[in-house]
């Protein structure tokens, strides 16, 4: 089992996905994708972000949500979004837990959000004009914090 998981619900932007998978390969996580993507998981953006780390990523894509449910049901899941009323700072991160976030333009599915309420956070922004973060910068900002609270790969 991986220390934690990354989920990406319908990532549109090559870059984004594969900076999130070389974050993935040297923080030893599991990512996973749920389609649709929007892009080809052999688009040249997706693998020079990637770098040379995309081979040795470990990376499960599902059809959709409800197989991604089926495959990973039981596991304790966080879901990053603006419209969270908790800090991500506020969750005590279990090893193996899965940290979900939306797609770049719109984030989650409208219903995710009265259906997961109590397992929605969000990264404080301050400022005039935020909307939300980049996607890869979140996903690093939340995961660093999981590693942190289970003390992984800190051993300086």
């Amino acid at each position: 089992m991986k220390p934690f998981n990354i989920v990406l619900f319908a990532p549109e932007i090559p870059q984004n996905t594969g900076t999130i998978g070389r974050l993935c390969v040297s923080t030893d996580t599991k990512l996973h994708l749920i389609k649709p993507l929007g892009f080809s998981l052999d688009e040249k953006h997706l693998r020079r972000a990637g770098m040379d780390y995309w081979q040795y990523l470990d990376l499960t894509v599902y059809e959709n949500w409800e197989e991604f449910l089926s495959v990973n049901s039981g596991e304790i899941m966080y879901f990053i979004s603006t419209k969270g009323k908790q800090s991500y700072w506020d969750i005590a991160y279990p090893e193996g837990c899965f940290l979900i976030f939306g797609r770049e333009s719109g984030g989650l599915p409208p219903e995710f959000y009265d259906r997961y309420r109590e397992s929605l956070a969000l990264i404080p922004m301050e400022g005039e004009f935020h909307r939300s973060l980049n996607l890869a910068n979140a996903a690093s900002i939340v995961l660093y914090e999981a590693l942190r609270q289970q003390k992984k790969g800190l051993d300086l």
